[in-house]
């Protein structure tokens, strides 16, 4: 298991005591009634690399063997502290990011092979995030799945995503209003939707079905503005998130996985996506670039908007740029 950093902090405690040394870490919290030295020292560094304080004369030289009592205690390793996202990032008209080295990464990181994207080892959420939200350019598209066609299915072009989905969400638009005018079959008994109700959808069924459309884009919003705060610390939602979004996060710059994978859901913003990533805008589309990519390279925890700031506004989330 690989931790970050500033989880440590919640594990400086009598009931819960971890430390770090050589870059490993250690649950000591059953072991701090059985120090030798008392627990008080222990407590005192509790959550802090302790390497230092292990070997110096004055507090007290720990043998070899001490070493390998602690080893007993170890529950994974400390992960990579240093974030390529910083505060000062700026977005340029013109920018490009510096490319990763895919062995270099995976040996500093120990985070994701960039070349099969396959966990090098299980990580805790902390790390999970932390690791997702640091961006990295890739010439190439990372390989998501060793099968041939999996892999194809995780990647769009940006064309396809309206294409595809755009008849569906107009047929379903329609279908909606159709259901405030007068009830509608089953879609298995009999998917089409009738001339006469078309004819005579009045401005009351539309102005409903645009209600449910908005409260419908709050709730995914507000999901998506808070997912990395609920998400689960378990592997496979761990893996999930990184399947369906923090992959994006993960290679920002890859154009063809900017969207979620098409056999398994639409990101019903996927095609502005394309359009704020890798083409000329006009000017207030251009800020809005600045904007999202700030989001990736500057602070992830802020700056949600894509074509507009209102949501970040709403939710007291807007990351200045």
């Amino acid at each position: 298991m690989v931790f970050d950093v500033d989880e440590l902090a919640a594990h400086a405690v009598p009931s819960s005591c971890w430390s770090p040394c050589k870059a490993k870490v250690y649950d000591i919290t059953s072991f701090l009634q059985d120090h030798p030295g008392g627990d008080d020292i222990i407590l005192k560094y509790a959550g802090q690399d302790v390497e230092t304080v292990m070997k110096d004369k004055t507090e007290d030289e720990h043998s070899d063997s001490a070493y390998d009592m602690l080893d007993e205690y170890a529950i994974g390793r400390l992960g990579c502290t240093e974030n390529i996202a910083r505060d000062d990032w700026e977005a340029e008209d013109d920018f490009d990011s510096d490319a990763t080295d895919p062995v270099e990464d995976l040996k500093k990181r120990r985070f994701m092979d960039l070349q099969l994207a396959t966990a090098d080892a299980n990580s805790s959420k902390a790390y999970h995030l932390r690791q997702v939200n640091q961006p990295r350019h890739l010439t190439d598209s990372a390989r998501l799945f060793g099968s041939d066609y999996l892999e194809v299915s995780t990647k769009s072009k940006w064309y396809v995503v309206p294409l595809f989905w755009l008849p569906i969400a107009f047929y379903l638009f329609l279908q909606s209003a159709l259901q405030f005018t007068t009830p509608l079959p089953l879609f298995m008994v009999d998917p089409t939707l009738p001339s006469s109700g078309l004819a005579n959808l009045s401005a009351d069924s539309l102005f409903k079905t645009l209600n449910c459309f908005f409260i419908g884009n709050f709730i995914w919003t507000l999901f998506l503005f808070h997912v990395d705060y609920y998400l689960s610390d378990k592997p496979i939602f761990l893996l999930l998130h990184f399947l369906l979004h923090g992959e994006h996060h993960y290679v920002p710059m890859d154009r063809l996985r900017l969207i979620f994978p098409l056999p398994v859901v639409w990101h019903n913003i996927g095609r502005v996506y394309i359009l704020l990533h890798h083409t000329q805008l006009p000017a207030y589309l251009k800020e809005m670039k600045k904007y999202h990519l700030a989001h990736h390279y500057k602070n992830f925890d802020l700056g949600f908007g894509v074509m507009s700031k209102i949501w970040d506004v709403i939710f007291d989330t807007v990351l200045p740029v």
